[in-house]
């Protein structure tokens, strides 16, 4: 089935889709007929307030062969401690942080998706719609016979190693490292992998993942909203004893039902699982002078109720072109009023190429300073101002929040990758300053190249 995997096209879409086996699945003209085609049933899966605006409402229209409701008694999955909302458990800790890559399941063991799941850090809560938990998962075995889903929010998922087949109530999704997929709030699916994989996930209460207001830059750039890909309807009508994992306020629960989930048979509406292909992005920069803040690599925001204040914004690192003369080109050192959490994908982070290792991730607090290391802040200093490609086959990435994220107990002890020395890559720097490093006269020289008189 994952041979010939089709997809629809355009982020937020009003979508409709039929399996062909079964043509004329959906109801022509009503959601909800007295007798649906083939027998069907007709369910609806909201993803926001029946009132919600026009603009923002969400919702899909399903044609099942049973309704989902059709399930035994929702029981309590054995508590991990790798896998909880609990932000109170470990002491508050303000310093920079970086992880090593995250460690594989042994070959000999067998670990899915929902069992891979770790909870590194995360901020607010389920109950009171607010808040994020960040993951990250390494698993090396597909899903049988089972599906999961979250109550609690919407999971923006980063592949970094091995191709993730995500099985959804809507269709297939194929996602390999460079692309994201995002499975909404209380949608259903299975991961299926071919060997070990590892990667990152975001999950957001209470808000959506959007495309990010492009202001200024105007119509076009950053994410367009063709290449966002969502599902076909592909159904599976199978027997069998199957389970139902299910986040519900940061807990695990499983119930049991004698069919498969994936029975959806056609479909319709503008709430549905997607991806997209991260290399796509139509990167924005100075081609002037100085930087431009980071949110101009904003892929996706999860906006909250203070506007130009995300939840959780996506920000990409692509390969790009540095063009802007006397100019430190480095991101430059800063102490945000933001979380920033960043993982690499490929390559090598141009701040960072020593320690920042694809697999691995580093998190920057609210006020805790940071920026380039002393090697490169000498390195950038000193080279030729010119046009330079610079990232060439590399892919990081930053969930940016405005929330104060707190660090697991998992995260900060028991995963035992955390590098302890992050600090010292600082510890190198040199106070330069003295006052025979006079102005440079050069610096009026390059104004006046630009014409500005000074």
């Amino acid at each position: 089935m994952w041979d010939e995997v089709k997809y629809q096209t355009g982020f937020g879409s009003e979508f409709a889709s039929e399996d062909s086996r079964a043509p004329g699945a959906l109801p022509p003209s009503q959601n909800t007929p007295q007798k649906c085609p083939y027998g069907l049933y007709a369910e609806q899966i909201s993803g926001t307030a029946f009132t919600a605006p026009r603009s923002k409402n969400a919702r899909t229209w399903v044609y099942r062969m049973l309704p989902s409701a059709k399930h035994r008694r929702f029981e309590r999955v054995q508590e991990r401690e790798d896998f909880t909302h609990d932000w109170n458990e470990e002491y508050p800790d303000p310093n920079q942080k970086r992880w090593l890559p995250f460690k594989m399941p042994q070959d000999e063991e067998k670990v899915d998706f929902v069992q891979g799941l770790k909870v590194v850090s995360g901020a607010g809560d389920p109950k009171c719609r607010h808040g994020t938990a960040i993951y990250v998962y390494t698993c090396n075995s597909s899903m049988q016979d089972s599906a999961f889903y979250s109550s609690d929010g919407e999971f923006l998922i980063v592949p970094q190693e091995g191709t993730l087949k995500i099985q959804t109530e809507l269709g297939l999704l194929v996602v390999v490292p460079g692309e994201l997929a995002v499975i909404p709030q209380n949608i259903r699916y299975a991961v299926h992998v071919d060997g070990a994989s590892r990667g990152y996930i975001c999950e957001v209460f209470g808000t959506r993942f959007t495309l990010p207001n492009l202001g200024p830059i105007g119509a076009n750039g950053l994410a367009n909203p063709r290449d966002f890909k969502y599902p076909t309807a592909f159904y599976v009508e199978k027997e069998v004893n199957f389970r139902i994992f299910n986040k519900y306020q940061g807990k695990q629960f499983v119930c049991e039902q004698d069919h498969s989930c994936f029975d959806v048979v056609g479909w319709h509406g503008n709430y549905s699982p997607y991806k997209y292909n991260m290399w796509k992005f139509s990167a924005v920069n100075s081609v002037t002078f100085d930087h431009m803040d980071p949110s101009i690599f904003t892929v996706l925001t999860a906006p909250s109720v203070e506007e130009g204040t995300a939840v959780v914004d996506l920000a990409i690192f692509p390969p790009r072109w540095s063009v802007h003369e006397h100019t430190f080109r480095p991101p430059y050192y800063h102490r945000n009023v933001m979380s920033e959490f960043m993982g690499l994908i490929c390559g090598k982070y141009e701040a960072k190429e020593d320690g920042f290792l694809p697999g691995g991730a580093t998190l920057h607090s609210i006020g805790t300073p940071h920026g380039p290391d002393a090697e490169c802040f000498s390195k950038a200093s000193s080279s030729l101002s010119e046009p330079q490609f610079i990232g060439s086959g590399q892919l990081a990435f930053m969930f940016e929040t405005s929330l104060m994220l707190a660090i697991t107990k998992w995260g900060q002890k028991t995963c035992q990758v955390l590098d302890d020395q992050y600090y010292e890559c600082w510890q190198k720097l040199q106070k330069n300053f003295s006052l025979e490093n006079k102005p440079d006269e050069n610096d009026k020289d390059f104004f006046r190249h630009l014409g500005t008189g000074i």
